[in-house]
């Protein structure tokens, strides 16, 4: 029979799976207390929960929510790393402290719901962030844009230019300079 606190765990997990756009299981052995606490203070300023959860209530809560595959990776230890907005944050953290450590070991991640490997977490670590992708979608739709103001500006450039060639053949012709009437 299990005990309301597991029940509780269970449904925590089964929300934070439906509710994060990722997750990220690592395991954690190895890792001193000095180096958790600055893995968490990283996570914490991305906006990423870290939690250690039991691999039965891990596995019990994602058949629950529908997550499929991971039971192979519940071995040992596990931390989950649920991103809330940006899927790449913990992945990228994660990452970026496992290679810096050489202690922390990614296991797999989950993505909408869906369970990817250890190659694929890195991929997805690779990726830039939110703010930067969003950027580069906007820089090319400002892109073509900037590209019809110059196409359609350029008969109006070219004959300014041609006017203004013409006022230096008449400034010549002349000898002097040629006074332009305004209308």
């Amino acid at each position: 029979m299990p005990t309301p606190e597991k029940t509780q765990v269970v449904q925590e997990l089964e929300t934070r799976f439906g509710s994060s756009t990722a997750a990220v299981l690592a395991d954690f052995r190895g890792l001193n207390v000095g180096q958790v606490m600055k893995l968490r203070r990283s996570l914490r300023e991305a906006g990423v929960e870290y939690k250690v959860y039991k691999n039965t209530l891990i596995k019990i809560a994602a058949d629950n929510a529908g997550v499929n595959g991971l039971d192979p990776y519940l071995e040992g230890p596990t931390a989950i790393a649920f991103s809330g907005q940006d899927p790449v944050a913990a992945a990228r953290i994660l990452a970026g402290f496992a290679k810096e450590s050489k202690i922390l070991k990614i296991k797999c991640g989950v993505l909408r719901g869906e369970t990817i490997d250890r190659d694929q977490v890195a991929r997805l670590a690779a990726l830039p962030s939110r703010e930067i992708l969003l950027a580069q979608v906007v820089g090319s739709m400002k892109s073509p844009i900037a590209g019809l103001v110059n196409v359609l500006a350029g008969p109006a450039r070219k004959l300014v230019w041609a006017l203004e060639a013409v006022r230096k053949q008449k400034e010549e012709a002349a000898g002097g300079t040629v006074a332009v009437e305004a209308e």
